[in-house]
C-alpha cells in the first residue's frame, strides 16, 4: 500500500486510493467481452469485402457449408430480418445523421473490409477455416477515399457546426496576420482488448448480449429499436472494458453479427474482431483539413479569427466533429467565422475519439497561435494571457469556474518556461536540438441525468448499482470513494456494480461527464441513505438517539452519533433495531437550471520539451508539464493516470499515428500494431501533472469538472510548437516524422 493512502481502507474524496478492481484484473478475475463461454457456445468469423464500392454479384458458400463443425454461413441472402433496417428513426433520437450500416442486409458495398458473410462453427478454428472458403464476386464501381483531393465536394451537414460573430472581413485590416493550412490524419483507437460480442436468444423476443460497451443503456436502446423489442427483453452485460476511447460508443457490426447469428442457429454466438477489422468497423478519428486565419493588433490582441474545417465521413452517415469548439470559446476575439464542411467518401463511419473534435481542432488553433506569437515577436504564453476570455466568447455567459491563468502560471513555473530562448535552433543539449513549446486546451464539462441504487445490509455492507461504464479511468474506484466519503463505510465493505442494463439508468462513459453525472447520483443516493438512517435512529423507542434533532446527528465511521456526546449507533444496529434485513434507496439526479446560466468547461496548459537529432530528424519528447483545471479531484492517483494516458495519446498523435489508406483500393495498408505506430514505454518522457484542484461551485455537489479528455486537447500542438522552436521548421501536417524535418 502506498504510504500516502488512507489507513484502514477508509477513503475520502481526494485520496490517492488504489483501484478497487485492480486485484480482479491482475489475477484474471475480471471477465471481458470475449470471455463469456456460455453453454452451447458457437463462434462466428467474418468474411469481409475486398472492394471499396459496388455490389456483390455472386457469393458461393457451398464449400464453407460442408466444412467440419459448420452450423451456418450467413449472408444478406439468408440472414434474419432486422425490422429497424427498414425504418428511419426520428432526428432527435439519432446521434449520427443518416442510416447506420445495415449488416448482412443487401448486396451493396460501402467500404473496403465491410462484412459480407459470417461463418458460424462449433470452434473458432473451424469458423476461421470455413470463412476462408467463402468466394465472393463483385461488381466494382469507382470509389473515392482521399479527403485532400475531394475537399471541394464538402457540404454543410444536417447538424451544422458553423458559427460567427462580428465581421469576418476584419482580417484584411489587421496589423499582424497569419494564414495557414493544417492537416490531421486518421487516428485508430486500437484499444488493448479486442472488440467482441456474445449474443444468446431466449425464444424469439428476448436477447442477451455480452459486449464491450461505453453505455449499456444506450446499447440496449439501439438493439430495442433495431429488433422492435421491449426494454425488459434486451439485456446488456459489460462490466469490464479493456480500453475504448470512443470505439465502444455505439452498436457496431460485431454485435449485429453475433445477434443475427445467434438468432439463425438457435445457439449463443461469439464474434471477436481481428485487429485489422478494428481499423474500420468500430470507428476512428476522421481525417481533417483545416485553414486558420488570425489577425491581431500589435499588442497581440486578437481582432479576427477564421477557422475552416473539412472532415471526412461515410457515404451512408454524417458524422460531425466538435473541431471548431476550442476556437469558439478559448480566446477573446470580437470577430470570428467558423465553418465546418463534411466530405462523404467510400469509407466506414468515423466516431468519437478521445477529445473528439477538440483534439483535432486545437492542433490547428494552437499551432496558429504559436505562429502568430512569432509574427508578433511575442512570448507564446504572454499572447495567450493577452487574449484570456473573462467570459465565454461564444455565448457571453460567465464561466462556472475558470482557472486557466493558474494553469499557465503554475505550469510555466514548474516547467521553467522563463529559461526559454525564443530564437529557433538556439538551444542545445548533448548534441541535440532542444525545443520548448506550449499550448492551451479547453473542453466541455457537463452533467446529465443519472440514477443509482444503494442497498445497505444489516451486516454493514453497502452495494451501489448504476448502469454506468468503466473503460479504464477508474470508475469503480472513484464511485466507491464517493460512497465511502459520504457514508463513512470502509472501502472493503462497499461493492460498486456497473455495466448491466438492469441497473438504474446512467449515461455512457464519454464526453468527460461520468464523474459529474454518475458521481452526483452516487453522492446523492448515499446522502439519502444516511438521511434515512438518521430518521430510523431517532424514531425507535429505546434507541440512545431517540428523539434527537436531525441537525444534532453526525455520520462517522459507519455510524450515526450525537454531536459532542458519546452516544452512537452503527448502521447495522439501526437496521437490526428496526427489524430491517436491508435498507434500499434509489435516487435520480438531474442537472438543474443553474447549469444553463453559466458556461461549463475544463482547461489546461501544456508545456513540452523535445530533443531533435539535427542529422536524422528523430524527435524525442523529453519532458512534459501538464497543468489541469478540472475542479475537485476525486482521486489523485487515478486522475494523474488519466493525464498520463492523454500525454501518451498526444505523443502518438503528434509523432507517430496515421491510418494510411491505399486510395487505389480504398484499403488500409498499416492495419496492425506493427505498422500503425503507437508510443511504448521507451517513448515515455518525464511527465509532471499539476491539478489546480479548485472546486467548481455549479457543476455537481463534489465540485468536480470533466477530466478524461482535457489532458489531450491542445497537446499535439505543444509538441509541434516545441519542434519548431528546436528546428525552425514548422510542420503543419501530422504526424511529425523525420522525413518532414530533414526533407
Amino acid at each position: 500500500m502506498n504510504k500516502n493512502e488512507p489507513t484502514f481502507r477508509k477513503a475520502r474524496i481526494g485520496d490517492p486510493l488504489s483501484r478497487v478492481d485492480g486485484l480482479l484484473k491482475v489475477t484474471g478475475g475480471a471477465r471481458y467481452a470475449a470471455e463469456y463461454n456460455l453453454t452451447g457456445i458457437t463462434y462466428g468469423v467474418m468474411v469481409t469485402s475486398t472492394i471499396a464500392r459496388g455490389r456483390i454479384k455472386r457469393i458461393d458458400t457451398r464449400a464453407a457449408e460442408k466444412a467440419p463443425g459448420v452450423l451456418a454461413i450467413m449472408t444478406y441472402k439468408n440472414a434474419p430480418k432486422v425490422p429497424g433496417y427498414q425504418q428511419q428513426t426520428s432526428p432527435q433520437e439519432k446521434r449520427v445523421a443518416g442510416q447506420e450500416l445495415r449488416v448482412f442486409h443487401d448486396d451493396q458495398i460501402h467500404f473496403n473490409n465491410q462484412p459480407v458473410a459470417l461463418a458460424i462453427a462449433d470452434t473458432f478454428e473451424r469458423a476461421t477455416y470455413a470463412a476462408s472458403l467463402v468466394r465472393v464476386q463483385y461488381q466494382e464501381e469507382p470509389h473515392q477515399t482521399n479527403l485532400k483531393t475531394n475537399t471541394a465536394r464538402g457540404y454543410k451537414p444536417e447538424r451544422p457546426e458553423d458559427y460567427s460573430r462580428g465581421d469576418a472581413a476584419a482580417f484584411g485590416s489587421a496589423p499582424v496576420r497569419i494564414e495557414q493550412e493544417y492537416h490531421t490524419p486518421i487516428h485508430v483507437h486500437n484499444p488493448m482488448e479486442p472488440h467482441a460480442a456474445t449474443a444468446v436468444w431466449e425464444g424469439s423476443d428476448q436477447v442477451t448480449v455480452y459486449n464491450k460497451s461505453q453505455g449499456v443503456k444506450l446499447a440496449q436502446k439501439d438493439i430495442m429499436k433495431a429488433f422492435n423489442l421491449k426494454e425488459e427483453n434486451v439485456q446488456i452485460h459489460s462490466p469490464f472494458v479493456g480500453g475504448a476511447f470512443g470505439s465502444s460508443s455505439r452498436i457496431w457490426p460485431q454485435e449485429m453479427a453475433a445477434i443475427l447469428g445467434a438468432k439463425k442457429v438457435g445457439r449463443p454466438v461469439k464474434v471477436v474482431l481481428k485487429r485489422e477489422q478494428t481499423f474500420n468497423m468500430v470507428g476512428y478519428r476522421p481525417q481533417s483539413v483545416q485553414k486558420v486565419r488570425l489577425g491581431a493588433a500589435s499588442d497581440g490582441s486578437l481582432l479576427t479569427t477564421t477557422h475552416e474545417v473539412a472532415g471526412l465521413t461515410s457515404q451512408y452517415e454524417q458524422f460531425t466533429e466538435r473541431t471548431l469548439h476550442p476556437t469558439k470559446s478559448l480566446y477573446r476575439c470580437p470577430n470570428l467565422n467558423a465553418v465546418y464542411r463534411l466530405v462523404s467518401l467510400d469509407v466506414s463511419t468515423p466516431c468519437w475519439t478521445r477529445g473528439p473534435g477538440e483534439t483535432s481542432g486545437s492542433f490547428a488553433l494552437e499551432s496558429a497561435m504559436d505562429e502568430l506569437a512569432y509574427a508578433l515577436t511575442m512570448d507564446p504564453m504572454r499572447l495567450r494571457l493577452q487574449n484570456y476570455a473573462e467570459v465565454d466568447p461564444e455565448n457571453g455567459k460567465q464561466w462556472s469556474s475558470n482557472f486557466l491563468k493558474d494553469c499557465y502560471q503554475q505550469g510555466a513555473e514548474r516547467f521553467g518556461w522563463s529559461r526559454r530562448n525564443p530564437t529557433p535552433r538556439s538551444m542545445r543539449a548533448d548534441g541535440m536540438l532542444v525545443g520548448l513549446g506550449m499550448s492551451a486546451g479547453i473542453y466541455k464539462s457537463e452533467r446529465t441525468t443519472a440514477s443509482a441504487r444503494a442497498v445497505l445490509s444489516a451486516d454493514g455492507t453497502l452495494t451501489i448499482q448504476t448502469a454506468a461504464a468503466d473503460v479504464g479511468p477508474g470508475t469503480y474506484t472513484i464511485m466507491t470513494q464517493i460512497a465511502a466519503d459520504v457514508t463513512g463505510i470502509d472501502v472493503d465493505k462497499i461493492r460498486f456494480e456497473l455495466g448491466n442494463s438492469l441497473f438504474p439508468p446512467a449515461p455512457p462513459q464519454y464526453g468527460s461527464h461520468t464523474t459529474a453525472s454518475v458521481g452526483s447520483a452516487v453522492y446523492e443516493v448515499c446522502q439519502a441513505l444516511t438521511q434515512r438512517l438518521r430518521e430510523l435512529a431517532v424514531q425507535k423507542e429505546g434507541s440512545p438517539l431517540h428523539n434527537a434533532r436531525p441537525e444534532d446527528l453526525l455520520v462517522e465511521n459507519a455510524a450515526i452519533k450525537r454531536k459532542g456526546r458519546a452516544e452512537s449507533l452503527s448502521y447495522g444496529d439501526i437496521l437490526k433495531g428496526n427489524n430491517l434485513p436491508k435498507l434500499e434507496v434509489n435516487k435520480e439526479f438531474k442537472a438543474g437550471p443553474e447549469q444553463q446560466a453559466v458556461s461549463r468547461k475544463s482547461f489546461c496548459a501544456n508545456f513540452v520539451e523535445v530533443h531533435v537529432h539535427p542529422a536524422t530528424g528523430m524527435v524525442r519528447v523529453a519532458r512534459v508539464v501538464s497543468a489541469i483545471d478540472a475542479g475537485t479531484v476525486i482521486n489523485q492517483k487515478t486522475a494523474r493516470s488519466q493525464v498520463l494516458g492523454s500525454v501518451m495519446w498526444g505523443i502518438g498523435m503528434a509523432l507517430m499515428e496515421e491510418g494510411i489508406i491505399d486510395h487505389r483500393y480504398g484499403r488500409y495498408v498499416n492495419k496492425d500494431l506493427a505498422e500503425y505506430h503507437v508510443p511504448v514505454f521507451a517513448d515515455t518522457p518525464d511527465i509532471d501533472v499539476i491539478f489546480i484542484g479548485k472546486s467548481d461551485p455549479v457543476i455537481n455537489p463534489m465540485g468536480a469538472k470533466g477530466l478524461g479528455e482535457i489532458g489531450m486537447v491542445g497537446f499535439a500542438a505543444a509538441i509541434a510548437n516545441a519542434v519548431y522552436h528546436a528546428t525552425g521548421k514548422r510542420i503543419r501536417e501530422l504526424p511529425i516524422t523525420p522525413d518532414k524535418l530533414i526533407g
